[in-house]
């Protein structure tokens, strides 16, 4: 393979040329067809500079023009486009910063799928000139199918399938031990908050979402076990919950956002997955028996008054890590270990 900028050799599993730091193309899982787009968005840029990307309705035809083929994926690109995901990409003065945002929005507010985001970024930082190796690259040999990708692995998922609401809770206002039906996707903002009764409370595999504020105040729930298959948390989720002591977050959730777990004064371990990249507002504010906390080397971003009122956490990190130097400027805490197996 050769360098489309400076006719370099490269090799596929390099992330950037040698000789003058342009990204090499890749193909994305379930996205054969990656390269192509990469490479086409990338002529368009030279050929037309910038200011064509900038005008949506050039952006489009131009892409129409340069791929006409493969037209789910095309409108995909685009549709991703028009949320402004480049935009959100752009907006930030640290590269890493805006795409680890830009796979937030569309991973939790839009709920696109794993693959489908990697691809929409491969493409956007490809187009940038920026060098990215997504987790999800396919090398020589991994054995792609080459059928309809677009419709073979779904792009998105339908959270709103079927919504468990307020008005759904309400007949468990009294109740102690609550179980929610398995296929529900998603759990509406504020729908059991303020049930003083309930102790316990069984969500099922299906679910995807956890609204705003779904569980505050409920003070007497000791414990709660989040499906593997669960991705959001909203803000607030569990504000308040004084007895609940132990959570372990499923891996694919990918922030942690304000207020979450704020005033969860019983609260002693809780299990954060390598997923996680941000660690919103007031997170854990006043979580007064929170001692240990293994954050992973994903995290990249927490918010200054994240742990404010946890006297007595000591945050565990890997060496050099944001959460390292985050510890360090903060003037939390820190102990150094290789994995969460030493905390």
């Amino acid at each position: 393979m050769q360098c489309e900028k400076c006719g370099s050799a490269v090799d596929e599993s390099m992330e950037s040329c040698p000789a003058c730091g342009a990204p090499v193309p890749q193909n994305v899982e379930g996205f054969d067809n990656t390269m192509e787009f990469q490479q086409a968005l990338r002529a368009i840029v030279v050929e037309y500079s910038s200011w064509a990307v900038a005008d949506p309705e050039q952006f489009v035809g131009l892409l129409g023009d340069y791929v006409p083929d493969y037209k789910k994926e095309r409108r995909f690109l685009i549709s991703m486009y028009r949320q402004g995901v480049l935009r959100i990409m752009l907006n930030e003065n640290v590269r890493e910063l805006g795409i680890m945002k830009a796979k937030n929005f569309m991973l939790t507010e839009l709920f696109i799928a794993d693959n489908a985001v990697e691809f929409v970024i491969a493409c956007f930082t490809y187009m940038l000139g920026w060098p990215y190796t997504s987790t999800l690259k396919v090398t020589e040999g991994d054995g792609q199918d080459n059928s309809d990708a677009a419709d073979e692995k779904k792009t998105s998922v339908n959270v709103e399938a079927n919504v468990f609401t307020p008005k759904n809770a309400r007949k468990y206002r009294l109740t102690s031990n609550v179980t929610i039906p398995e296929g529900v996707t998603k759990i509406e903002s504020f729908c059991f908050d303020k049930y003083g009764s309930m102790k316990t409370i069984k969500l099922p595999s299906s679910l995807i979402a956890i609204g705003d504020y779904a569980f505050s105040s409920c003070k007497k729930l000791r414990g709660i076990e989040l499906p593997e298959n669960l991705r959001v948390i909203k803000e607030g989720a569990f504000s308040n919950c004084h007895n609940l002591v132990m959570v372990r977050i499923p891996n694919g959730v990918l922030q942690i956002e304000d207020s979450t777990f704020s005033a969860c004064a019983s609260l002693e371990k809780i299990e954060i997955p390598d997923s996680v990249s941000s660690i919103g507002a007031e997170a854990f504010a006043c979580c007064d028996r929170l001692r240990k906390l293994f954050l992973p080397d994903s995290v990249k971003f927490i918010d200054q008054n994240a742990f404010s009122f946890c006297p007595n956490l000591t945050i565990y990190c890997m060496e050099n890590s944001y959460v390292h130097k985050y510890c360090l400027a903060t003037g939390r805490n820190a102990v150094i270990v290789k994995s969460s197996l030493e905390v």
